[in-house]
């Protein structure tokens, strides 16, 4: 059997695709590969354009193909001749079942139904897949197989719940609590310098005297007889001069209701004034990301990695019940891993809660930029807690990372975590069920539902965790040695691998070194 996957971001373009709606799917492609290649061989492609043309050469010399589309249905092609079968990574209890924007591809129960099965990250997707499908509908669970991955970690390092100090490097930015000057008052306007009031009082037009609306008239009346002998060029009536003429010269001398009966009977002229464009304001002054930098963290240390443009990440629960539960404990930190590319975009999302809720004594690291695998082993290491706190997950790969390596986690056990996360292995944050809508909807319809985590249940799982940290060393390693144990039954090789083979109607094949085809890396 010959495995065609695909996926929109591969090793090329990952650096500069982080935050991107489906940049997980990357990850999930790089984790199912070698179970793939234990089973057939497996042929990476860089555009869906590629599939069939390989397929047929495939089938011209007897063998057979089957495409895995690492994207969601409505961005998986529909009019492949190659078998296709989508890897979903889905967050809600109903899949989209209806279609929009006249485009039969966003109904998801038709395009499942063409391709005849699918396989899913998690029981909670497959369960939502069974109800819009019926309960026969052929539908693989298969968790992204990551244990074998941090072997390497969970033999060299042995998690303690209070950190004596790992330095963190990153090619970016790192932003520390601690050097930054935080204070509401600090997003006020600064007020300008006298060198920027003499500027500001220089580009400000002089007064409307009877001299000068007697140059303003002059002006504009010249320039519409000139334009009277002209044949126009342009679809603009010459009673524009008149018009520009009567906004600059006249009209701050008429009443309103003057001016509106003006405007009535000589539209062209005292008619609406257009909207002036008004000027981006000035970039902010952000650091430069070009250069390696590092910091130390130690003490308790909380690690979360998200998008703080997303907002199923609930990215602000996780800062502000963190500030307010430990803002007289100066040894707890967290560390907030940024995934959105632009900082730009980002930087006003993160300062503006942390100078309102300044002060406080903890610490809190945001790190911009994109790390290697070498980096991101230095943030395993460091993390004494994982933090989640989100509306709803697909599957949540950082945190069963971060439980792979030894780390107990703070985290709901809803959606996609119901398969893994329970009060042995976190600390569980409360959570109800809230109507939202499906992330693609254009029309914005309550389709569905996520979650609503409870603050104060996070906040005191923050002081609970810290507690056992500082006071139960033994049940902090209890509650890793559990965490580990959950990872290896969860998404260990093996299992999965069989569980793939029994869907496909194959048999691995142990130490399989089959040729693996890259026509793009990833």
């Amino acid at each position: 059997m010959n495995f065609i996957l695909y996926s929109d971001v591969n090793d090329s373009s990952i650096s500069q695709s982080l935050g991107r709606p489906e940049y997980s799917y990357y990850f999930v492609l790089k984790a199912y590969r070698p179970v793939l290649e234990s089973l057939g061989r497996v042929h990476v492609v860089s555009s869906t354009a590629e599939v069939d043309p390989l397929y047929r050469q495939l089938l011209a010399a007897g063998e057979d193909s089957l495409f895995l589309s690492f994207a969601p249905p409505q961005k998986t092609p529909n009019d492949l001749a190659c078998p296709t079968i989508c890897v979903v990574a889905w967050e809600f209890d109903s899949i989209p079942d209806e279609q929009w924007d006249n485009d039969p591809r966003q109904d998801w129960t038709q395009m499942l139904a063409r391709q005849g099965r699918v396989i899913t990250l998690s029981s909670h997707t497959a369960r939502a897949i069974r109800r819009a499908m019926g309960e026969d509908f052929p539908v693989l669970v298969l968790p992204t197989p990551l244990w074998e991955n941090f072997a390497a970690i969970r033999e060299q390092h042995v998690s303690a719940p209070v950190n004596a100090g790992v330095t963190l490097t990153v090619k970016g930015c790192i932003f520390d609590s601690r050097q930054l000057s935080l204070s509401p008052d600090n997003l006020l306007p600064k007020p300008p310098t006298p060198e920027q009031e003499a500027e500001l009082e220089a580009s400000r037009p002089p007064p409307l005297t009877l001299k000068r609306r007697y140059v303003i008239a002059r002006h504009y009346l010249r320039l519409w007889a000139l334009d009277l002998g002209r044949e126009q060029a342009e679809p603009v009536p010459r009673v524009k001069f008149l018009h520009n003429w009567y906004w600059e010269g006249v009209r701050d001398l008429l009443p309103d209701k003057v001016h509106d009966w003006l405007g009535q009977r000589l539209p062209d002229i005292a008619g609406p004034q257009a909207v002036p464009v008004v000027a981006e304001p000035p970039p902010r002054d952000l650091p430069d990301t070009s250069s390696v930098v590092e910091t130390t963290v130690d003490g308790v240390v909380y690690v979360a990695v998200l998008n703080p443009t997303d907002g199923r990440k609930n990215w602000l629960q996780i800062l502000t019940a963190f500030c307010w539960a430990f803002r007289d404990t100066p040894d707890a930190t967290l560390v907030l891993k940024i995934t959105q590319r632009d900082l730009a975009i980002c930087y006003g999302h993160l300062m503006t809660p942390l100078a309102q809720l300044a002060p406080f004594a903890c610490r809190v690291v945001m790190v911009h930029g994109y790390l290697d695998d070498q980096q991101y082993a230095q943030l395993y290491k460091g993390a004494s807690f994982y933090v989640n706190a989100s509306h709803c997950e697909g599957l949540c790969l950082p945190l069963m990372e971060f439980m792979a390596c030894g780390k107990p986690v703070i985290a709901p056990d809803h959606t996609a975590m119901q398969d893994y996360i329970d009060d042995s292995v976190a600390f569980v944050v409360k959570s109800s069920e809230e109507l939202t809508t499906w992330p693609q909807d254009t029309r914005i319809l309550f389709r569905t539902l996520r979650h609503r985590p409870d603050w104060g249940s996070l906040k005191s799982a923050y002081e609970n965790s810290y507690r056992m940290a500082r006071t139960q060393p033994q049940e902090y390693r209890r509650m890793s040695a559990a965490a580990v144990e959950r990872m290896h039954d969860y998404c260990a090789t093996p299992a999965l691998q069989q569980r793939m083979a029994d869907f496909f109607g194959l048999v691995p094949q142990a130490g399989n070194t089959a040729p693996v085809t890259d026509n793009a890396s990833c």
